[in-house]
């Protein structure tokens, strides 16, 4: 069976004063997930969402809450972020290299889907022996935690390694994502995209969604994009 497409609008790029009903607008124009960047303005240098607006979000919510953790120690927030309402929980090998394998426990114990992210410099072969263990990997095609900067094609070469590698789960790639560049990411082996400005800055999201979902089903699948 071969992996589903993905849509996830990152509320980030939502006016934040009528969240719930930016979310709304994402569910009524057929989005898969919502995105949801924390950042603690240590990992990275910008402060964004917290677990109280996790929670509040999680109450309008009729889509899953992709929660991408660019903290530093994820490892302490796994359960308090999984509490608040993640039903998908990312955070960054980068900030967790000192003590992988602990961090990735409690992870996997909230019971959530478990993802790990890496910024473009980072190479992805660290995950290799744990890819089982993983529901999800997300490659940053932007430094995260910096707006206005353009999409990173090569990156995509750690997209072609996972699935070279026989990973099954789903490859997130997240950063300049338009009708433009979304065809190279699943071409690559991607089936989750995340969109921020491309869709809700969109004179119309659902036309926008639609425009992304065209230009994947123009590219060629990925021959280990699919599941056997």
């Amino acid at each position: 069976m071969q992996l589903p497409n993905r849509i996830a609008p990152s509320i980030l790029a939502s006016d934040f004063a009528r969240l719930g009903e930016e979310m709304a607008r994402a569910e009524e124009a057929d989005a898969d997930w919502h995105h949801v960047d924390v950042m603690d303005g240590h990992f990275v240098p910008n402060l964004s969402i917290g677990l109280p607006v996790v929670a509040a979000a999680k109450k309008c919510a009729k889509l899953p809450l992709d929660v991408h953790l660019m903290i530093e120690e994820p490892g302490a927030w796994a359960e308090r972020y999984a509490d608040a309402g993640a039903d998908i929980l990312s955070f960054h090998y980068e900030a967790a290299a000192a003590n992988f394998d602990a961090t990735l426990e409690q992870f996997r114990g909230t019971g959530k889907a478990v993802g790990v992210a890496f910024n473009p410099p980072a190479g992805v072969d660290v995950i290799r022996p744990y890819l089982e263990q993983l529901d999800l990997v997300l490659i940053m095609s932007v430094h995260a935690g910096f707006g206005g900067q353009s999409f990173m094609p090569e990156v995509l070469t750690k997209v072609e390694q996972l699935r070279s590698w026989g990973f099954r789960g789903d490859i997130q790639v997240d950063g300049g994502i338009t009708n433009d560049t979304i065809g190279a990411c699943s071409s690559a082996g991607a089936n989750v995209f995340v969109a921020g400005t491309y869709l809700y800055k969109a004179a119309s999201m659902p036309a926008a969604v639609r425009a992304l979902h065209q230009a994947i089903e123009a590219t060629v699948p990925h021959e280990n994009g699919t599941l056997t």
